[in-house]
């Protein structure tokens, strides 16, 4: 049977009358499990992606892209998807954020990757992956993304990885043809640190109306290093007329707490729009102290401190609790808390009262304490 992905169903209404009788036959499971064994993208029932390709960006990012299956439905430039890896047994779950335009004609979307000091999963997805897997995909998400009306003079102010979605805002303008005057700021450590590198230069010689910035901020070069980041004066230099422009910053923390406070001091909140890749935590007492963590369910228990997430110290336990955002957005690993004291690390505030609900993604032991998983 021909099993290229181009032979899927192209008739759903039909392709759904007719699973409708064959469901009875496949019961206790469905037609849809039957068919995802001779093509997964073609599971009514799930989504997954097959890998068609894997590009090293730099030396720790590499773009992978993925073909989704029958259910995938487009995304707009700057969204994000949640993908899921099996690693070692278990199935973990991250958000990346989608680096492709949706003008691609071959139906294929592309994420980017940069390995980070501790990820599980990103190490994986930069070094294990290869062409020909299957990883389960979920639907695009995310407010992060450029407005339908021509948008104004915008500025991108990005830095490392979180160059991705102003990557697929700009492809997606260039796409469109109707890219307009846009001034890029860009930070890496090194020139063979930019992702996208050379796709970006390419832009700034081949569109006059965009004009990249790229601010090296370890190279070997004139000025101290605290020059070559973010400050008001840089501001002024590479973009005079930012008072002017909507902003789409993405980055480390650092960078859009810097940036936040200067627009706000600025009056200009409302012309700066971020992602951000991590929740933002609130300060901790310094006298703050972590403790025992049992799971109810599974029997486990583990030590954990005050600032590891619960998700985390379940993980590292070995268990395996349901999640997605990892961020506190999608209360996917919303569980209840049976006994003890925990503390929300986005706002500082402790939980105590049993039956609380719990996100365990940004959430750390205060104390000993119990949840229902």
């Amino acid at each position: 049977m021909q099993t290229d992905a181009s032979a899927q169903p192209r008739a759903p209404s039909l392709w759904s009358r007719v699973t409708a009788v064959t469901d009875y036959f496949a019961w206790p499971l469905r037609t849809s499990h039957y068919v995802e064994l001779v093509n997964p993208l073609w599971a009514s029932h799930s989504l997954q992606a097959r890998v068609e390709k894997v590009w090293d960006e730099t030396k720790d990012a590499r773009t992978l892209t993925l073909r989704p299956g029958v259910n995938w439905r487009g995304h707009r430039a700057g969204q994000h998807a949640r993908l899921g890896v099996p690693i070692g047994g278990m199935h973990y779950t991250r958000t990346y954020t989608i680096s492709s335009a949706p003008e691609r004609d071959d139906r294929c979307i592309t994420i980017t990757v940069k390995a980070i000091a501790g990820g599980r999963m990103s190490h994986h997805l930069v070094r294990q992956i290869k062409v020909g897997d299957y990883l389960p995909l979920g639907l695009p998400q995310g407010d992060f993304y450029l407005p339908d009306a021509q948008p104004v003079k915008p500025l991108f102010i990005t830095a490392g990885s979180g160059i991705t979605p102003a990557m697929s805002m700009l492809r997606a303008l260039i796409a469109q043809q109707r890219l307009p005057d846009t001034a890029h700021i860009h930070y890496a450590p090194h020139e063979f640190d930019v992702i996208f590198g050379n796709e970006l230069r390419a832009m700034a010689a081949q569109h006059p109306r965009y004009k990249l910035s790229l601010q090296l901020t370890q190279a070997i070069s004139a000025g101290s290093a605290a020059e070559r980041h973010f400050s008001a004066a840089q501001l002024d230099a590479l973009c005079p007329d930012w008072r002017e422009r909507e902003v789409y910053a993405c980055g480390p923390q650092s960078l859009l707490d810097a940036l936040e406070q200067h627009w706000q001091g600025a009056g200009l909140s409302r012309r700066l729009h971020i992602e951000r890749f991590r929740a933002t935590q609130a300060p901790i007492p310094p006298d703050a102290v972590g403790g025992l963590v049992r799971f109810g369910k599974s029997g486990v228990q583990a030590s954990a401190d005050h600032l590891t997430p619960l998700l985390r110290v379940a993980e590292d336990a070995g268990m395996n609790p349901p999640h997605g955002c990892r961020m506190g957005i999608c209360h996917t690993c919303n569980t209840r808390l049976l006994g003890g004291c925990v503390r929300d690390l986005r706002t500082g505030k402790l939980l105590n009262d049993v039956g609380a609900i719990v996100q365990t993604c940004v959430c750390a032991a205060a104390g000993d304490c119990e949840l229902d998983l």
